[in-house]
């Protein structure tokens, strides 16, 4: 239906546009009234092509809107030569002069159909950067207005000839019109689908406007014998009337590129990538060869004038200094791209050297992964047999703990050997449930026993460190959902980094608060290291602040990824008075309070929750002085009194 409504949009437009002026122009005799008529319809079909042009430049890839864009500008142009025509006709009502001040945006409005062409937007591979298409129109543009201040201002001002002036114009022209269409011919035969119907449409109208304005100059150059084959040009004629089509056709091509809109996005190169490589290398490279033949072409040019050209000594020595001028702009732009070439090639190389150390840092990961899984099943197996006799230490212990025939000093000896193998069994189970290499399984999980399960396994090679653990847990927290394996790897990651950056200050103090904030479980971990010079990119892959060799840059961004995927959230930010902060967020199962597993403590400090008046459990892990001051951590989820 909307196809259809769109087909009928547009045959009403060339009812409207080409039937009405065929009809006015057979209709209504030569003179004011068709002048005004004319001028009028001329000006306003460019208006027509350019909604149908510009309707396609609002799309994400700059090729696409550059190309069109580009044609809507020549369009553009070409109106602003007409409104110069119908200004001299209907205002001033005088005949226009030959040669015409507009003559040169007649002739520049075709430069940016063709600068189109280099876009290439049928590609969708956006390999080149827009710098280069703003330089390359800008070389073409110079050079095409080089071409005619040779070829036709000095006919003009230097040395007056109408015939000569005409001539050279007329040839210029027809010259720029070949190549557009050259141009859209190559595009036409090189892709397929929609974007072939879509070059075909316009080669149509791009030949349809050569024929119309061929026809028109050859009717001006010779209308004053009465011999055009409609007679003499004049505006309103027959002659007009192909001209006005072009514009509707071109306008008729924007509007089918709109409609088609979803399709041409998809479609890619002409020979569906065929020969892919070659085929790129030449649509990157061909306009810079072409901008280095427009350059080599000026020498050869001033050579022409001045030992082989017959013009006269005035026109020649203009055109000496013209091509010298343009010899020396056109060079400083093709010295601008290179450099922007040089430019754009160090950042490809600099990124390339950057995928290959990251390559090898993903190497040495995969290699760490195996020694570290291999570890982990070498630790697994020891601590199965060291679970044998740590259960017979148990059982005998209890046995001498509740045997009343045992006096008191040796019951109190087994209550410790009792106390100490339990503190093992549980420390070996923590290190069996580490090293496990099992499926992520959701299921109901206390947040505060993965925590205190995460900081006891760090904190055993703490010794002589200065470095000490404090663990601050909510003593009442809802449950959470997810995999207590993948979570505790996931606190275990950040405890480490925290150690890590501290040790490089001579030891510090690292606080965990567990604590409910409305609807999630907050984790935070707060360090005194030394902060994190970027903490936006923390979580980036491969992004580390470590030595080589000791880190990778995989651990936070895997964090990242297995807190996303539990639905959570991390973040990273420095606190005031040094040191850094991360913050975890895990949403809450509000309706069930798991029972926590660790044991806790009286301690001064105080709860997460407002709600929840029972202090927290603290503990702390590590060899750090207990009687030297510790400093003070702010808790930033407690609102402050």
């Amino acid at each position: 239906m909307r196809t259809t409504r769109s087909t009928l949009w547009i045959a009403l437009a060339w009812v409207f546009f080409v039937g009405t002026y065929t009809a006015i122009s057979l209709l209504v005799p030569r003179g004011e009234n068709l002048t005004v008529v004319g001028n009028l319809v001329q000006c306003l079909v460019p208006l027509f092509a350019n909604a149908g042009l510009l309707l396609n430049a609002n799309s994400t890839n700059w090729r696409r809107n550059g190309f069109w864009m580009l044609f809507a500008l020549g369009c553009t142009l070409w109106m602003g030569g007409q409104l110069i025509w119908t200004y001299w006709e209907i205002y001033r009502k005088q005949p226009i002069p030959h040669p015409f001040v507009g003559d040169i945006i007649f002739f520049l409005h075709v430069v940016p159909m063709i600068a189109a062409l280099a876009l290439r937007p049928h590609d969708t591979d956006p390999d080149r950067d827009i710098r280069f298409g703003y330089l390359d129109f800008s070389l073409l543009v110079l050079w095409w207005v080089y071409l005619y201040l040779f070829v036709v201002i000095p006919w003009q001002y230097v040395v007056p000839d109408q015939g000569l002036y005409g001539y050279g114009f007329n040839q210029l022209y027809t010259l720029e019109n070949v190549i557009l269409l050259v141009g859209l011919g190559v595009l036409l035969i090189r892709t397929r689908g929609s974007w072939r119907v879509i070059y075909a449409h316009l080669f149509g109208a791009a030949g349809l406007y050569s024929f119309a304005s061929e026809s028109i100059n050859v009717a001006i150059a010779i209308g004053h014998d009465g011999a055009g084959f409609f007679g003499p040009y004049y505006t309103g004629s027959l002659y007009d009337i192909p001209l006005v089509a072009s514009f509707v056709w071109f306008g008729t091509a924007g509007f089918l590129a709109f409609r088609n809109r979803t399709s041409t996005a998809n479609v890619s190169s002409g020979a569906q990538r065929d020969p892919v490589s070659a085929s790129r290398q030449l649509a990157t490279t061909w306009p810079a060869r072409l901008a280095m033949a427009a350059l080599f072409s000026l020498p050869l040019m001033a050579i022409w004038t001045l030992e082989w050209s017959s013009a006269p000594p005035a026109v020649r020595r203009f055109r000496v200094v013209i091509t010298l001028i343009t010899i020396i702009l056109l060079g400083a732009l093709v010295f601008l791209r290179q450099t922007l070439v040089d430019a754009d090639r160090l950042r490809i190389l600099r990124e390339s050297q950057e995928s290959i150390a990251n390559l090898k840092r993903l190497q040495t990961q995969f290699v760490q992964s195996e020694k570290l899984a291999s570890l982990g099943q070498l630790a697994a197996g020891a601590a199965h047999e060291i679970n044998n006799p740590l259960t017979a230490i148990l059982g005998y212990s209890d046995l001498l703990a509740d045997d009343a025939s045992v006096g008191d000093r040796a019951r109190s000896v087994a209550e410790k050997i009792r106390d100490q193998a339990r503190r093992t069994r549980a420390l070996v189970t923590n290190l069996l449930s580490f090293a496990r290499q099992v499926p992520a399984e959701r299921s109901l999980i206390d947040v505060n026993s993965i925590v205190a399960s995460a900081v006891q396994l760090r904190g055993l090679d703490l010794r002589g460190k200065n470095i000490r653990i404090d663990l601050q847990t909510a003593s009442v927290l809802p449950g959470v959902r997810g995999d207590p394996n993948q979570l505790l790897q996931v606190f275990f990651n950040i405890i480490s980094n925290a150690v890590d950056a501290m040790e490089t200050v001579g030891g510090g103090v690292l606080t965990v608060r567990t604590a409910r904030d409305h609807a999630v479980v907050v984790i935070e971990f707060s360090d005194t290291g030394p902060g994190i010079q970027e903490p936006h990119l923390v979580f980036d892959p491969f992004y580390t602040t470590k030595p080589v060799g000791k880190g990778t840059g995989l651990g936070l961004s895997i964090c990242y990824g297995v807190l996303r995927e539990h639905g959570g959230n991390i973040s990273c930010s420095n606190r005031k008075d040094g040191g850094a902060t991360f913050r975890v967020e895990i949403p809450a199962v509000l309706a069930l309070f798991p029972s926590a597993s660790t044991s806790s403590q009286p301690a001064a400090s105080r709860d997460a929750l407002p709600t929840t008046p029972s202090p927290s459990p603290v503990k702390s892990y590590g060899s750090a002085d207990s009687s030297s001051p510790k400093p003070a951590l702010p808790n930033p989820l407690v609102p402050s009194s």
